[in-house]
């Protein structure tokens, strides 16, 4: 993931497969793991068709994208635990959050539903493209600067028309044993919208509360490898705190400053980390 060409300031982490540890499944026999493996992926198969409903402007819409995030995460065996602030029940809000997995989306749209600021090289099938539009997915180009603007633009236009929008302002994964800085560009979106922004924390752990990296998607890391190391993993408690709303004011930087110290309290530190400087 992290083999992108670009400009200096690509968003770049320094996880790698090192970081990625599986825990619980190594010590279940195999028959066990075999028939959870079999189970989740037959609940996941009948879930799929499910995908287009998600896109459909019906009433009651973000009920059913909550429930069926909920339903995919089951799939994987991860549960999902909310605290912190109350949720506001606003139109037009900026939700961002750090950023570990491909689970983060469901993990996030099954508490605060909304669309999603995503890579454009997740959708260059015809599939995953389909899947894209039917979510309205903002694609960004992370090696391409100049497209930047347009993206920020597009962003801005949704807060104004009263839509939930969520980004990861770190612009990679990261394993969950350390994170990155926040960077300021999708924050201006919220500014020229003059709309709040919402931090979430969010964090994955073992069943005994132990920080899991077996959901982390970082590195060279293969999304289908990704996604059968979570078919085998038993239980995974994906924790979601809330923080305070966040006014935008006038200066980006300030702003994801803000939102950066919000979700960085009390996030677990790894020493063999470093970690990326807001540019």
């Amino acid at each position: 993931m992290n083999g992108l060409a670009g400009h200096s300031w690509l968003p770049q982490a320094s996880c790698d497969a090192s970081c990625v540890t599986i825990g619980d499944a190594a010590h279940m026999r195999r028959p066990l793991v075999v028939l959870r493996v079999a189970l989740r992926v037959t609940l996941a198969l009948l879930l799929a068709p499910g995908v287009p409903l998600l896109g459909v402007p019906l009433p009651g819409r973000n009920h059913v994208q909550r429930a069926y995030c909920r339903l995919v995460l089951r799939c994987f065996g991860v549960r999902i635990t909310v605290s912190g602030s109350p949720i506001r029940n606003l139109r037009g809000v900026l939700v961002v959050s750090s950023h570990i997995s491909w689970l983060d989306a469901f993990v996030i749209g099954s508490v605060l539903p909304g669309s999603f600021v995503a890579r454009a090289d997740m959708f260059t099938g015809r599939a995953t493209g389909m899947v894209a539009r039917i979510l309205k997915i903002i694609p960004i180009e992370r090696a391409s600067l100049r497209r930047l603007p347009g993206v920020v633009d597009t962003v801005a236009r949704r807060l104004r028309a009263g839509h939930t929008v969520v980004a990861f302002p770190e612009g990679t994964t990261w394993c969950g044993l350390a994170s990155g800085a926040f960077y300021p560009a999708m924050f201006q979106a919220a500014i020229d919208a003059a709309r709040p922004v919402q931090p979430l924390r969010l964090a994955y752990h073992h069943v005994d509360g132990t920080v899991s990296t077996a959901p982390a998607y970082v590195g060279d890391d293969k999304l289908l490898r990704s996604v059968g190391r979570m078919l085998r993993v038993r239980r995974t408690v994906a924790w979601v705190r809330v923080e305070s709303l966040q006014l935008p004011g006038t200066d980006r930087r300030a702003l994801a400053g803000r939102c950066q110290s919000a979700v960085d309290v009390g996030k677990p530190r790894h020493p063999g980390h470093r970690h990326a400087l807001v540019a």
